[in-house]
């Protein structure tokens, strides 16, 4: 109700003086009514004695009635004097009512007049009654016994006391009030006083809640209750003060925190670029847009060639450097509004700002090229990596960002399957492609249960024309592809991981047709077959083969091995480590397609393998090639003088077959003596080629050795 103290104060002391007032004119009127009463009653008591004493001789008289009627009203008229006589009445004895007198009050209230008759005041009993209002005075006429009469005289007790009482409160109201009044601004003058320092405090906190500054201090001298509110309250500001200084810090923390956190949520930890969860939303967005200003939005989907073999050989720091240095030499090639992001691992994706036209798209693609090929430094040692680029258009996906980016991933691993290091446009005959790998991934396994693969078996010669053994390899029957080329299932079994399974389904079969093999001769038979990258870094791999061994009582020099120089040096160490354990358990190892690879002659000094096979892009250029002649050479010479057996393999001419023996190579393999056929079909071949071997004339030797001269 009240907006301040003091304003309260206020009106609690006026209440607290107009209370007082009123009950102090209470009592006083009260008391004032009382004496008024009892000086009426002394009044009233002597006139009714005088009266009754003028009234007596009339009573005795001998008079008739009507003179004493007369006496008595001349007694009685002297009461006209009075203004609050309302009657007076003689009574005879007998009570006979002998004269009735209406005095003035009476008179004028006549109402009042007729309700005196109603109060019953009895005769007998002498005194002062007060009833209704009115006060009866009852007086003998004469002394008890010999009383004549009663006299009773009506007095008005109402009306002149309350005329009385107003006119006492019109004479002291006045004054009440001018009391009041003064009392009333003493006691505001007081009250600005000793609130003054109340009101500064509260107009101090209205200045802290304006200014929300709370290093304002507030200063009241003496040591009363508002001071000591006040040291409180400096108190409660220097510990708010502290707070905010600490919440400020906190928040600061906070933001930063935030900041670091939403970094996180849309930016790549090690590039800095942005992350997949911040690129589909943009693509999102991006597509939504174009698709309703019908633009077209591209996409270019990346990953790094050979990146696998930097982070197994050379360790994780060195891959995470290659990663920064090729989303760096990336993204410094994109104009202002082309997004680079980098989606994990080494995938990476491209989203140009405008719409590009395809010419654009190529000239993208060969600078990206162009850029990462150069190469990587790393505490001095040159890293080189190589890209595989798929480019889609959101034209071609209908605007959906799950069929965009699975169409630029498509095309990318046709850029791979393609040699990798080029980039490849998306068309609707890639998802056919797509599709059939597809259905090769997830047949695989069925194909293992069902018995659909089935090995071949190619034979190696050796100089002198007899038979050695044979290389295992895989085919695969499928019940609605046909013949699948291992040249094109073995690698996508190799992106899903399902190489492995393979190569231990091979392992097993190998054994398990091992003593069949064994019966073409009375020679043992060596048996190849090819380990990948996959299979050198699984951990229980000699162990499943030992198991094998073992469950089929199969001698283990009959297993040679083969692993290729980019699988054996995609993770040396672990690979070294594998091959050794076949090699201490009696098993051969061969180094397969050496020359097309790494070929660096100082890891050949740090592995165990037993032979060494020439690839045979070298054994088909022989005819022609001085060059490649020159490297078998060369590759025959450095495995002689480490004491490795060598094997040519793809022999398809005598000539051929015919320098390498002048070389002095030690197996043979091609199709010059046989292709890979089936179990069943091996003895149904004749594969001693003694005769061919020892009947190799001078005349075909010279005639060779012209055709090598030029």
């Amino acid at each position: 109700m009240f907006c301040s103290v003091k304003s309260s104060v206020v009106a609690i002391i006026l209440l607290l003086v107009v209370s007082l007032t009123s009950v102090v004119m209470g009592f006083v009127l009260i008391e004032y009514e009382q004496l008024y009463a009892d000086v009426v009653e002394d009044n009233l008591t002597g006139l009714s004695q005088n009266v009754s004493q003028e009234l007596l001789p009339i009573l005795t008289s001998t008079k008739s009635d009507k003179a004493r009627q007369v006496s008595i009203k001349n007694v009685l008229m002297p009461l006209d004097a009075y203004d609050s006589v309302f009657q007076a009445q003689v009574f005879g004895i007998d009570t006979k009512l002998i004269k009735h007198y209406v005095g003035p009050a009476g008179k004028k209230d006549i109402l009042r007049l007729n309700q005196i008759s109603q109060i019953d005041i009895p005769l007998m009993e002498e005194g002062i009654r007060i009833a209704d209002g009115f006060m009866f005075a009852t007086k003998k006429i004469g002394e008890s016994p010999f009383a004549l009469g009663y006299l009773q005289l009506v007095f008005d007790l109402h009306g002149p006391l309350s005329a009385s009482k107003f006119s006492l409160l019109s004479r002291t109201l006045s004054t009440i009030l001018i009391a009041t009044v003064v009392v009333m601004t003493i006691a505001i003058l007081l009250l600005n006083r000793l609130l003054q320092p109340l009101s500064r405090l509260s107009s101090f906190t209205k200045q802290i809640d304006s200014a929300k500054n709370y290093s304002l201090r507030f200063s009241a001298p003496g040591k009363n209750e508002v001071a000591l509110l006040g040291k409180n309250i400096n108190d409660m500001l220097d510990t708010i003060n502290l707070e905010l200084e600490k919440n400020k810090s906190h928040t600061k923390t906070l933001e930063a925190q935030q900041e670091t956190m939403t970094k996180l949520a849309n930016y790549d930890a090690l590039t800095g670029l942005p992350n997949r969860q911040f690129i589909m939303d943009t693509l999102r967005f991006k597509l939504a847009e174009a698709k309703r200003n019908q633009h077209d939005v591209a996409l270019l989907f990346f990953d790094l060639d050979g990146f696998k073999s930097i982070n197994d050989s050379l360790g994780h720091e060195a891959g995470d450097h290659v990663l920064v240095e090729v989303a760096k030499r990336v993204n410094n090639l994109m104009r202002d509004g082309d997004l680079v992001s980098r989606l994990g691992g080494d995938e990476f994706l491209i989203v140009p700002n405008a719409e590009p036209s395809e010419a654009e798209l190529t000239g993208i693609c060969q600078r990206i090229l162009e850029t990462v090929d150069q190469p990587i430094l790393m505490k001095g040692v040159e890293l080189r990596v190589g890209l595989s680029i798929g480019i889609a258009k959101a034209i071609d996906a209908n605007y959906d960002l799950t069929d965009l980016v699975s169409n630029a991933d498509v095309a990318m691993y046709r850029s791979k399957s393609n040699g990798r290091g080029t980039y490849t446009m998306f068309s609707s005959d890639l998802i056919e492609d797509y599709k059939r790998k597809l259905l090769i991934t997830n047949s695989i396994a069925k194909a293992i249960e069902e018995q659909e693969f089935t090995l071949y078996y190619q034979a190696k010669i050796n100089c002198d024309g007899i038979l050695m053994g044979f290389e295992a390899l895989i085919r695969w029957v499928h019940p609605s592809l046909g013949m699948i080329s291992p040249g094109e299932f073995i690698p996508i079994a190799e992106q899903s991981g399902k190489v492995p399974v393979i190569s231990r389904w091979v392992i097993a079969q190998v054994c398990k047709e091992m003593a069949v093999i064994q019966t073409l001769t009375d020679r043992d038979l060596r048996i190849s077959l090819n380990l990948s990258a996959h299979d050198l870094h699984a951990a229980d791999l000699y162990d499943f083969v030992k198991a094998q061994i073992d469950h089929h009582g199969i001698k283990p020099s009959l297993l040679e091995f083969e692993v290729t120089e980019s699988a054996y040096l995609e993770s040396f160490q672990s690979s070294n480590e594998c091959l050794k354990q076949f090699g201490d358990l009696g098993c051969s190892i061969a180094l397969d397609d050496f020359g097309t690879g790494y070929s660096s002659l100082s890891y050949l000094t740090q592995i165990k393998i037993d032979t060494l096979k020439i690839d045979q892009q070298f054994v088909k250029e022989i005819d022609y090639s001085s060059r490649s002649r020159l490297v078998t050479s060369t590759i025959i010479d450095l495995a002689k003088s480490l004491n490795l057996t060598i094997c040519a393999e793809g022999i398809e001419s005598r000539i051929q077959q015919s320098y390498l023996t002048e070389l002095g190579c030690d197996y043979y393999q091609g199709y010059l003596y046989s292709k890979p056929i089936p179990l069943a079909d091996l003895f149904e071949v004749d594969f001693n080629f003694t005769r061919e071997f020892a009947e190799e004339s001078d005349v075909s030797l010279r005639k060779a050795e012209n055709v090598y001269s030029f």
